[in-house]
């Protein structure tokens, strides 16, 4: 499966994003998949994620209430929309999907639960 991240920028603190992660290949609706983020200097830590029964999702506590992760099967697409920005979120946003193994109505939140991974889009939030 193969992963391609778009929609980061430049915004102001307050602002919104949505980024989208177009996934080529295989079963889009067999995957769980989630979002990541990796700031400069930091490692790369969970963001958002939702099961292959799209009937859970789960989000890291700073982001719960601000980001939300959803899916449109017809365009084989995942979008993260990130609402009320801080610049605490400015990173390199990453994709990422489970193909083979995972449980139907699990969340999973561990960078080394994912096997593909997108390229990653830069998100940088000014003050």
């Amino acid at each position: 499966v193969q992963l391609q991240a778009s929609g980061g920028g430049l915004v102001q603190a307050g602002g919104s994003l949505r980024l989208s992660c177009a996934v080529a290949g295989g079963t889009f609706s067999n995957y769980a998949i989630g979002w990541f983020r990796q700031a400069p200097g930091k490692e790369r830590e969970f963001v958002a994620a939702d099961s292959r029964s799209q009937r859970s999702a789960r989000y890291a506590t700073s982001m719960q209430g601000r980001f939300t992760i959803s899916r449109d099967n017809d365009k084989n697409t995942v979008y993260l929309q990130m609402n009320s920005l801080k610049p605490e979120d400015t990173a390199v946003y990453y994709c990422a999907a489970i193909e083979r193994g995972a449980a139907w109505g699990t969340v999973y939140i561990r960078v080394s639960d994912y096997d593909s991974w997108g390229q990653g889009t830069l998100v940088t939030v000014s003050s």
